[in-house]
């Protein structure tokens, strides 16, 4: 990387989405002006979680663990299995519902042209799972963008191909719309009011 230490620092929050050549100015010299310490801290954590957080071996969502929380955790609905498309997507059902089961988070959505198929979403280990048994309901809760739609098919067809049931939400997520900024109310009555997909 060329050019001073300055300019690769500034340049080192671009990677964030979102943050442009002026909002990384403004990070790196609040950091330096006004937060050294914060800035340590935050260094030394984002090293440490770079290291130490990976995949949940059953769910594919964020964890220090090999199975996360919510996989372990007796008190959930083995019998519904929600799939969304990113860990921001698991919080935002797990924060507006009383949804109670377990997730399967694919970490993208199918995307041929960007050469993200099945195997790339971890659809061989979602297969696997369903074909254990015990799954009754495959909750389909990708995004409702064009993207999320031919993934929501295909997901679908999965869960027959094992007799499992797939679901969608319904009511009140907008088409092109994702699910992180929908509000909790329109979130919760459509989680709760999901129909069989055909």
């Amino acid at each position: 990387m060329s050019g001073s230490l300055l300019e690769q620092f500034i340049e080192a929050f671009r990677v964030l989405p979102g943050v442009g050549q002026k909002t990384a100015q403004r990070m790196a010299y609040h950091l330096l002006e006004r937060d050294r310490a914060g800035g340590k801290r935050l260094a030394e954590t984002l090293a440490q979680a770079l290291e130490r957080i990976g995949h949940c071996a059953m769910c594919r969502d964020f964890t220090e663990s090999e199975i996360c929380a919510t996989c372990a955790s007796a008190s959930r609905d083995r019998q519904q299995l929600c799939v969304v498309e990113s860990p921001v997507d698991r919080l935002a059902i797990e924060q507006a519902t009383g949804y109670r089961g377990l997730y399967f988070v694919l970490q993208g959505r199918l995307s041929p042209l960007d050469g993200i198929g099945p195997r790339e979403l971890g659809l061989d280990l979602l297969s696997a799972r369903l074909a254990q048994g015990g799954v009754e309901e495959l909750i389909i809760a990708t995004n409702p963008t064009v993207e999320g739609e031919a993934t929501a098919h295909y997901l679908a067809q999965l869960a027959r191909q094992h007799g499992v049931r797939p679901s969608r939400p319904t009511h009140g997520v907008p088409l092109g719309g994702e699910l992180e900024y929908v509000d909790r109310g329109t979130l919760a009555h459509a989680f709760g009011s999901r129909s069989e997909m055909a």
